[in-house]
């Protein structure tokens, strides 16, 4: 629940409430299961950043890249990943990760830049392609 508030308070510019973090994970469990997939997650990601200001929005992206981004390389790996998703309480296999990275990675090198996080952040709206279809619960 720390990286989910640390990422929603990059998106919306003020670190959210215990209370405001278990409102969003309520409204962002879609299909009422208990746990946030990791589409729902990057919706809930995106829908915050669509309500903040068109001029802050790339650097809110960029805040929210470096959670996932830890050794600050400019690139997520799959233990980065991993970590983060560990983290929101999804205990994920190598191979769900490595699927994950292969979803978001354009460029096929095995980690996803910020050019292809944003790339996922956007079309985790439509939720027909990429990482955003992928159904793991975090």
């Amino acid at each position: 629940m720390e990286e989910l508030a640390t990422v929603m308070g990059s998106l919306q510019g003020h670190r959210p409430s215990s209370d405001e973090l278990h409102e969003m994970i309520r409204d962002a469990d879609a299909d009422g299961n208990g746990t946030i997939e990791f589409a729902e997650f990057l919706a809930l990601m995106a829908r915050k950043k669509k309500t903040s200001s068109s001029a802050g929005a790339g650097e809110e992206l960029r805040e929210a890249f470096k959670v996932f981004d830890k050794d600050q390389n400019g690139y997520i790996s799959a233990a980065e990943l991993r970590h983060v998703m560990i983290n929101l309480g999804e205990k994920l296999t190598d191979e769900e990760v490595e699927q994950m990275i292969r979803e978001a990675d354009l460029d096929g090198d095995g980690q996803v830049n910020y050019d292809e996080f944003v790339r996922m952040m956007m079309l985790s709206d439509g939720a027909h392609a990429g990482a955003a279809t992928h159904h793991q619960p975090i």
